[in-house]
């Protein structure tokens, strides 16, 4: 079995910052892309941002700029820096990791999810 954990949510004020962090743990071989994703009541989970195993990110326009991806690979660990946080930046947030259990199985996993709340 493999669990995400997710940490580091809560309540900040307008421009303040958070960082999330998302570890993987259980029967893991590799992890190839990791990613964080966000979710309002009654709204579609959308994408934040992605980093593959190399490094390479994607980010969507709306952070770009204000929020950072980073992993440690060693740690089976992957985090997003949140700075100059916006009210609409309120969502649930999801960390998403595409695993291999051996050479032969992958699947792809989410965390529980960690409320993120920007006040005004």
């Amino acid at each position: 079995q493999v669990q995400l954990v997710e940490s580091g949510g809560g309540l900040v004020q307008v421009g303040g910052s958070l960082r999330l962090s998302c570890a993987a743990s259980g029967n893991i071989f590799s992890i190839n892309d990791m990613g964080w994703y966000r979710q309002a009541p009654g709204e579609q989970r959308d994408l934040v941002a992605t980093i593959t195993r190399g490094g390479n990110t994607n980010y969507a326009d709306s952070v770009k700029g204000r929020f950072t991806i980073s992993r440690d690979n060693a740690k089976n660990t992957v985090y997003l820096q949140m700075n100059n946080l916006k009210p609409d930046d309120t969502r649930v947030y999801y960390c998403n990791a595409d695993i291999r259990a051996s050479t032969l199985t992958r699947s792809s996993y989410w965390g529980q999810g960690t409320q993120v709340t920007v006040s005004p």
